[in-house]
């Protein structure tokens, strides 16, 4: 089997231009828990069940191909996967008024949130909606592989190689096949050559207002690289090239040779009949247990509300939702579930005492829920902050005794760790050694939230842990899809850059870092 390149990029939430089929008929909203994945559809039992054992299959023909293991997540750290139906049901959820919105993804400590139309599949080439999923999480399992920030074209190439997986009736996973959904792109749309592919800033200069084969061609030569055998370990060397501090033109030049030689193989390629794959049988694949449950009357009910508070609102939509969610917490003033829900949204609307009143009655249903613990925590720590005086100590102390208790339900959940060191920085008070070590953890719990690790090179520089502040930055500052947040990594990385390890920074000195006149950021992904 061929070497393949274990080290990618961050994973960044995107919007897809795919074409999707008609959703299938709605039936009962049920719930698929596996090790990797939480799924909430309104399907068949049977049908969600399968979808969840494909993907726990895609997550182990990753870990295979790639040689790199990702630690088994905490339930509540679980990829959560919403099928929510149209695409105009998608296009509301994203807030983004465009009819090329099929599906997007949010990376969050603490669950991140894919949204997508449907989970059924074709014989063998999955159904586009899967393709977006594979796609996203492909990014989300490379980067809790690796912490190293690749190029854009190495992003996306890995993300369009794997996401073309197909799912074989027997239970068996092939890896590799051609991009389908990449035809039309690559036949038709503007050619982008390897050296723009290498270079960004040069793809950026030559960029047209017309889509262009920048994702196609991604996905051909990271296919082509990995595959062909004249071509062998150049992948690895040119990654390695790249994390080593080599601009990635000038890796490709070192290891691939001539560029245009390597164009005029590539169109060769295109023009193959047949593309190598792998094929990984299913004693190759061992997948956890799936467990699925029918969701109660109250939960179904309540989803597509929770669907809308998931995604994120602001002060304003939290207050058109409220309203809604009452009623249906109304309808079902036993249920834990849609108690957790309405929690949220008044936490959401700025309801501080009626969110606690609410997470208090879920929890005394049914106490192994994790979402009533954390709203009620927001809550309180939203209080404690306004609190003054004597009383603000005391107000704190109560705002992490939700955190103390889902901390022991669920030990790896990532948000005790964060609201433990923010129960100082919120005071004032330098944290203890013991909360910034709570904070690394939680951003090694979840990598691909990068404002966490934001928030871990700032404490790493204020201890003066230049070297592990870089490492922390590293990633953020050449991300492609950061934008502000990696316009602000480079500047304070630059900074770095001029600074003695052991020297303790002050916000002051931070603060200052963002006046350095950097390059500007890559623009965030107007491909899809």
């Amino acid at each position: 089997m061929a070497r393949i390149l274990n080290r990618h990029a961050m994973i960044f939430v995107a919007l897809f231009a795919l074409h999707f089929g008609t959703a299938p008929a709605k039936a009962d909203w049920h719930e698929a828990s596996s090790d990797n994945f939480v799924i909430y559809a309104d399907d068949r039992e049977k049908d969600i069940r399968v979808f969840a054992q494909n993907l726990e299959r895609f997550h182990k023909a990753m870990e295979f191909v790639t040689g790199r293991r990702v630690e088994k997540p905490s339930p509540s750290n679980r990829v959560v996967i919403f099928v929510a139906g149209s695409q105009k049901d998608i296009r509301k959820l994203s807030g983004r008024n465009s009819r090329t919105v099929q599906g997007f993804y949010i990376p969050r400590a603490g669950g991140s949130k894919a949204f997508v139309q449907d989970i059924r599949n074709k014989d063998g080439y999955p159904h586009f909606s899967t393709i977006i999923l594979l796609h996203e999480y492909a990014h989300h399992f490379l980067i809790s592989a690796s912490r190293y920030e690749m190029p854009r074209w190495l992003s996306e190439g890995a993300a369009e190689f794997f996401a073309a997986a197909t799912f074989n009736r027997d239970g068996s996973v092939t890896i590799g096949r051609p991009a389908v959904h990449r035809r039309n792109e690559l036949n038709y749309a503007a050619e982008v050559s390897v050296a723009e592919l290498l270079d960004h800033e040069l793809y950026k200069r030559n960029k047209g207002r017309k889509y262009d084969a920048f994702y196609g061609r991604s996905w051909l030569l990271y296919h082509y690289l990995t595959f062909t055998p004249e071509r062998e370990g150049q992948l690895v060397g040119y990654a390695r090239e790249v994390f080593n501090g080599a601009a990635p033109l000038a890796a490709g030049k070192k290891v691939f040779g001539d560029l245009d030689v390597l164009e005029d193989q590539l169109d060769d390629y295109l023009g193959n009949r047949k593309f190598g794959a792998y094929k990984l049988e299913p004693e190759q694949l061992p997948i956890g247990e799936i467990t699925v449950r029918r969701m109660s009357e109250g939960e179904a009910e309540i989803m597509p509300l929770r669907m809308r508070s998931q995604r994120g609102v602001n002060l304003d939509q939290a207050k058109e939702l409220l309203p809604e969610v009452r009623k249906v917490a109304g309808q079902f003033p036993d249920d834990a579930y849609v108690l957790a829900a309405l929690s949220e949204a008044e936490y959401d609307a700025g309801n501080n005492d009626e969110a606690i009143a609410a997470a208090d009655r879920a929890i005394a249903i049914n106490p192994r829920l994790t979402n009533p613990y954390v709203q009620k925590g927001y809550a309180l720590f939203r209080m404690a902050r306004d609190a003054e005086g004597d009383d603000r100590d005391a107000a704190f102390k109560r705002a992490m005794k939700p955190f103390q208790a889902l901390n022991k339900i669920e030990n790896d959940h990532p948000m005790p760790l964060i609201y433990y060191y923010r129960s100082f920085a919120y005071r004032g008070v330098v944290p203890p050694e013991n909360a910034r070590h709570a904070l690394e953890r939680a951003a090694q719990l979840a990598p691909f939230d990068k404002t966490l690790w934001l928030n871990v090179a700032m404490v790493q520089m204020r201890e003066g842990k230049i070297a592990l502040a870089k490492q922390s930055l590293q990633p953020l500052a050449f991300d492609p899809h950061g934008g502000s947040r990696s316009n602000r990594a480079r500047s304070i990385l630059a900074m770095l850059e001029k600074t003695p390890e052991g020297t303790k920074l002050t916000g002051r000195d931070i603060r200052a870092s963002q006046t350095i006149s950097v390059a500007p950021p890559v623009a965030a992904d107007d491909g899809e």
